[in-house]
């Protein structure tokens, strides 16, 4: 037992001296040093036309997305059925549903375009589209 009360008072000394230095190596960061901000480019409508084609680069990627978890069934608890919606800066992408039951689970993908899909989708889809659009 003595043991065991060594090693665990070595382990948090040990743990104390690392985060010691963690927490020194922290606060260097927090301090720019003067010669590496005069390095800085000054070019700023470059720098401006750099963050425009990223920009243009990630307006297709599926950055948007949301889920909204329900009950399917009034027998069935626990929100085990979902709805994901994933989706681009031009509301793009797809909604996917997956329907739990006692005895099966059912998947649905539908494609979503400008931010509406050309089938039917539930209210459950519906929110999650909605959850998944960007406020402005």
């Amino acid at each position: 037992m003595l043991a065991l009360a060594i090693l665990s008072l070595l382990t948090a000394i040990a743990s104390l001296v690392f985060a010691g230095a963690a927490w020194q190596k922290t606060k260097d960061v927090r301090r720019p040093d003067p010669a590496a901000v005069e390095s800085l480019p000054t070019d700023v409508a470059g720098l401006r036309a750099e963050v425009a084609a990223l920009r243009a680069e990630s307006a297709m990627d599926l950055r948007h997305l949301a889920v909204v978890r329900f009950d399917a069934f009034g027998d069935a608890g626990g929100h085990l059925s979902w709805c994901l919606a994933l989706l681009d800066d031009n509301g793009d992408g797809v909604v996917l549903t997956s329907i739990h039951g006692r005895t099966e689970a059912r998947s649905y993908a539908k494609s979503i375009s400008g931010w509406e899909s050309s089938q039917l989708m539930s209210p459950e889809e519906a929110e999650a589209v909605q959850q998944a659009r960007p406020q402005r």
